[in-house]
């Protein structure tokens, strides 16, 4: 299992950091977005990586255990692995980016409480898409991109219109962290803990 995971985490890191880069990109264009716009977009872009997150976990538990799981186990591996993870890359890790930069407006917005009633729900579609069709490839490197921009737009709600150029490079660091751990965890080392349980 742990090289499993040192396989995926070393695969992963080239489509990360190209990823990490188009969030710089963007930042440049969009650093003096308001805070209310930034909100917006992340309450776009959040709630989607939530949907293909929960695809992507819930198909790789189903399609190593061949049809065989339960529906119980199913949705609490593919909320789990979701909405929790989500969290942590999208709210969590950025937050303490934003501590660290001392950024103005600062702040966790959980979007499973925030907006309860959008996130969640998404997240029980994912599920069902991958209890009826599990697919992986496809879902997985646009859940990528999406965690990396919902987590620059997280930033950039906390600057309010003002982000030092220097700042970038932390960005960047945070971006690809942010990213990297949470999104291959989510989708392929969560999922398959459980499959290790089962088959002992």
């Amino acid at each position: 299992m742990i090289k499993q995971i040192s396989k995926e985490l070393k695969n992963h890191a080239p489509f990360t950091t190209f990823g990490a880069i188009t969030g710089i990109i963007i930042i440049m264009f969009f650093h003096k977005l308001p805070s209310k716009a930034s909100y917006n977009i992340f309450y776009v872009l959040h709630p989607i990586h939530v949907v293909l997150s929960a695809l992507v976990t819930a198909s790789m538990y189903e399609l190593h255990i061949r049809g065989k799981c339960k529906l119980w186990i199913l949705i609490l591996i593919g909320y789990v692995g979701s909405v929790g993870i989500a969290s942590l890359s999208d709210s969590v890790i950025p937050y303490v980016g934003e501590l660290l930069l001392g950024l103005p407006n600062k702040g966790i917005h959980l979007g499973f409480i925030e907006k309860w009633w959008l996130v969640n729900p998404l997240a029980f579609l994912g599920i069902a898409l991958a209890y009826f069709k599990p697919t992986t490839k496809f879902p997985h490197s646009g859940h990528v991109l999406l965690s990396t921009w919902a987590s620059l737009f997280h930033i950039i709600m906390a600057a309010g219109g003002s982000l030092n150029p220097i700042f970038y490079i932390v960005i960047f660091f945070f971006l690809f962290v942010a990213v990297w751990l949470p999104c291959c965890i989510s989708d392929i080392v969560f999922p398959l803990l459980f499959v290790e349980k089962r088959g002992k």
